[in-house]
């Protein structure tokens, strides 16, 4: 599929972490992504999901990704946020509730092309029993 997107990946970083371990932890996650520090936080952009896709994928989340990639979603994009220190282990982990205490990876994504909806079938299809759905 082609798509256009833009992606920004923000994460703060506490005076108590070593700012190597974040840049991993989204590294891990998003290793296409340009990373540039900012004063107490990592910020990052990417124009891709597919490295992300298939993490979802092979950890067998993919109703649990399209559930919060729709929750925080519109006409223009959708947001989800991600625990830092599964990540710093290569492991998605949808961040749920209270905010952890070093704060959490924020993601927004820009769709421009195609929909968001057909976008968000293409990173994390439809299911059926745990198993996505081909035509």
């Amino acid at each position: 599929m082609i798509y256009s997107i833009d992606v920004r990946i923000e994460a703060p970083v506490r005076p108590t972490e070593v700012t190597d371990r974040v840049t991993d932890a989204v590294a891990n996650l998003f290793p296409n992504a340009e990373l540039e520090h900012e004063s107490g936080r990592l910020v990052a952009e990417t124009h891709s999901l597919d490295e992300f896709s298939d993490l979802l994928h092979e950890q067998e989340i993919l109703d649990t990704a399209r559930r919060e990639f729709t929750k925080r979603g519109d006409e223009s994009g959708f947001s989800f946020a991600l625990k830092k220190q599964a990540a710093l282990k290569g492991v998605v982990n949808f961040a749920v509730g209270n905010p952890d205490e070093l704060g959490d990876i924020e993601v927004h994504v820009t769709v421009r092309d195609p929909s968001v909806d057909e976008f968000i079938d293409h990173v994390v299809p439809p299911t059926r029993d745990g198993r996505p759905i081909t035509d």
